[in-house]
C-alpha cells in the first residue's frame, strides 16, 4: 500500500488540517503481533501510526488518531503484513478489504435544552464534554469494589458536606470584584482582563441588590453576535452596549419573554454563609453554573446585601480533600484508578456512536472555530494538540478575556489563530509550549483521590487525561464529573 507508485497519489491528495475540526478516535488491534501500525483515509494513507501494547494485555494494541468528520477507511500493518479486523465493519476498497467507520460532524445548530443547562445562562456553564464511556481498555484487569462500598463512601461524603457551611469557604483575606449593570460592556471586558478573572457578580443600584453574573460566556456570545452583523468588530459597537442592555437583549435572543413580549427576569442563584456545602454543591450542579455568590444580609427583607465570596466546586472539593486525605483507606472508592470508574469523558472507540463527538483543535485553527465549538457543543474547553495528537495547550471560555489586550477583539476572528489568541495571555516572546499552570493533566491510572487533589487547586476546573510518555489526549475529567459521581 505504501509502494513507490503510491507516492504521487499521496502527494496529490495531501492537504493541511489547519482550521479543520478534528475528533480523536481510539483504534484497537486485539490479535497480537510484534509491531503494529495503523493507517487510513483519515491521514490520507500517508503515515503509519504506531500502536502501543496495552499493559497487562500483550495481544492488545491501541492508538488514538485525530480524524475529520465523514466516512473513513483504515487497515492495520501487523509484522509487515496488511490486515483488517473482521469483527469491525469492513468492505472491499481500493486497497483490498478495509475496515470502515463514520465520524459524525458537530451539529451546526444546538439542540434545544432545558433552560438551566442553556449555554446562554448568565453564569458560565461547565457541563463537560458530552460523550462518556465506562469501559476503557479491552481485556485490561479492572479493579472493582462493591456497590455497597460505593454507596457507603457517598454517604460519608454527603454527611460531611451537610455538616459544614459555606462560611468555611471564606478566605482569611481577599477581594471579590462586582460590576455595576450600567457599566459599558467594553469597560467590563477590560476590567475582567486586568483583574485576571473570568466572571463577576452584577450589582443593580436602583434595585439595591445583586441581580446576576457577567461571565466569559457572555463575551463569547457578544463577539459572535456582533460579528454576524459586520466583517469586523468596532469599539463603538461595544461602547454602546451596557451590561443591562446586553442581558435584556440576550433574553430576547433566547426567547425568554412573557406573554406581553417583555424579557423574563432571571433570579440570581446564590447561597448564604450558613448554607451547608452539600446544598451549595447541588445548586451549582443543578443550575449548571460555575460559581454561586455567597451573600449575607442582616435585614429580613434582604436589603443592604454583603457579597462575601464566590463559592465554587473547587473550594468545596478542597475541604473534602483536606478532611479525607489522611483517612482515605476507609473510603476504598478514592483509591480506584479513574479508568475503573464511570467518570469523565473519554475518546470514543471505533464502533461507538456519539451525537456530540469529543473534539480537539490544532493551534493553527481559527479562533472563530474554537468559539463556535465552545458554544455549539456546550463545552467549557477544547484540547489543543500537535500533529501527533499530543497535548500542547487548552483553549477555555475564560481565555476570551485575553482579547482585551491591545483591543484584539476588533480583529477578524476568522483570521486569528488559536496560537495567536493564546499568546495574548502570555508575556511577549514566551515560547509556545504547554504551561503547567494552565494545562493540567492526569493519567488514566491516577486514583480518584489524586485527581480530586489536583482539581482542588485554585483555577483548575478540568484535567486532560493523557497517555503516559506521548501525552496523547485520552479524555477529560472535570469538577462537575467528580461531584456528580460523589453525590449521585
Amino acid at each position: 500500500m505504501f509502494a513507490s507508485d503510491m507516492n504521487s497519489v499521496r502527494e496529490a491528495s495531501r492537504v493541511t488540517t489547519a482550521g479543520m475540526m478534528l475528533f480523536p478516535i481510539q483504534f484497537t488491534w486485539p490479535y497480537g503481533g510484534r509491531s503494529v501500525f495503523i493507517s487510513g483515509s483519515f491521514n490520507r494513507w500517508a503515515e503509519l501510526v504506531p500502536m502501543s501494547q496495552v499493559e497487562g494485555a500483550p495481544n492488545v494494541f491501541q492508538a488514538v488518531c485525530a480524524v475529520s468528520h465523514g466516512c473513513h477507511e483504515y487497515k492495520f500493518l501487523v509484522d509487515g503484513e496488511w490486515r483488517h479486523d473482521e469483527r469491525q465493519p469492513h468492505k472491499n476498497g481500493e486497497y483490498g478489504i478495509v475496515n470502515t467507520f463514520d465520524a459524525l460532524p458537530v451539529p451546526v445548530e444546538v439542540a434545544q435544552v432545558q433552560p438551566r443547562l442553556d449555554v446562554l445562562n448568565s453564569m458560565e456553564v461547565d457541563t463537560g464534554l458530552t460523550h462518556q464511556i465506562s469501559a476503557v481498555t479491552l481485556n485490561q484487569a479492572m479493579p472493582r469494589i462493591s456497590e455497597e462500598d460505593v454507596q457507603a463512601c457517598r454517604h460519608r461524603i454527603s454527611v460531611f458536606l451537610a455538616a459544614h457551611t459555606a462560611y468555611e469557604l471564606l478566605p482569611e483575606s481577599g477581594k471579590v470584584v462586582a460590576l455595576d449593570v450600567n457599566l459599558p460592556v467594553k469597560q467590563a471586558f477590560h476590567i475582567l482582563s486586568e483583574q485576571g478573572i473570568a466572571l463577576a457578580p452584577l450589582w443593580d443600584n436602583c434595585k439595591g441588590k445583586f441581580v446576576g453574573v457577567l461571565s466569559a460566556s457572555d463575551f463569547i456570545l457578544i463577539l459572535r453576535e456582533l460579528g454576524n452583523h459586520g466583517s469586523n468588530l468596532t469599539e463603538e459597537e461595544l461602547e454602546t452596549h451596557t451590561i443591562s442592555a446586553w442581558k435584556e437583549g440576550k433574553a430576547y435572543m433566547n426567547r425568554q419573554v412573557d406573554g406581553h413580549g417583555r424579557p423574563i427576569p432571571k433570579h440570581l442563584i446564590y447561597a448564604g454563609p450558613c448554607d451547608n456545602l452539600k446544598d451549595v454543591a447541588l445548586k451549582i450542579l443543578q443550575s449548571g453554573v460555575a460559581i454561586v455568590p455567597v451573600i449575607h444580609s442582616s435585614s429580613e427583607d434582604g436589603s443592604f446585601p454583603q457579597l462575601l465570596h464566590l463559592a465554587s466546586l473547587s473550594g468545596i472539593l478542597k475541604c473534602l480533600c483536606r478532611y479525607f486525605k489522611h483517612c482515605s483507606d476507609s473510603l476504598p472508592v478514592l483509591q480506584l484508578p479513574i479508568y475503573a470508574i464511570p467518570l469523565g469523558t473519554w475518546v470514543p472507540r471505533i464502533g461507538e456512536s456519539s451525537s456530540r463527538p469529543f473534539a480537539m483543535l490544532r493551534p493553527t485553527a481559527s479562533l472563530s472555530s474554537a468559539l463556535n465549538m465552545l458554544v455549539q457543543a456546550r463545552v467549557s474547553s477544547i484540547p489543543i494538540v500537535d500533529d501527533n495528537d499530543s497535548l500542547l495547550d487548552i483553549y477555555s471560555r475564560s481565555d476570551i478575556t485575553a482579547l482585551a489586550k491591545g483591543r484584539a477583539y476588533t480583529h477578524n476572528l476568522n483570521e486569528m489563530t488559536i496560537y495567536q489568541a493564546l499568546q495574548l495571555g502570555q508575556d511577549s516572546n514566551t515560547p509556545y509550549e504547554m504551561r503547567s499552570q494552565r494545562c493540567q493533566m492526569c493519567l488514566r491510572t491516577d486514583t480518584l483521590l489524586k485527581v480530586m487533589e489536583q482539581l482542588a487547586n485554585p483555577g483548575v476546573r478540568r484535567l486532560v487525561i493523557v497517555e503516559a510518555g506521548s501525552n496523547r489526549v485520552e479524555g477529560v475529567v472535570s469538577l462537575t464529573d467528580v461531584f456528580r459521581f460523589l453525590l449521585d
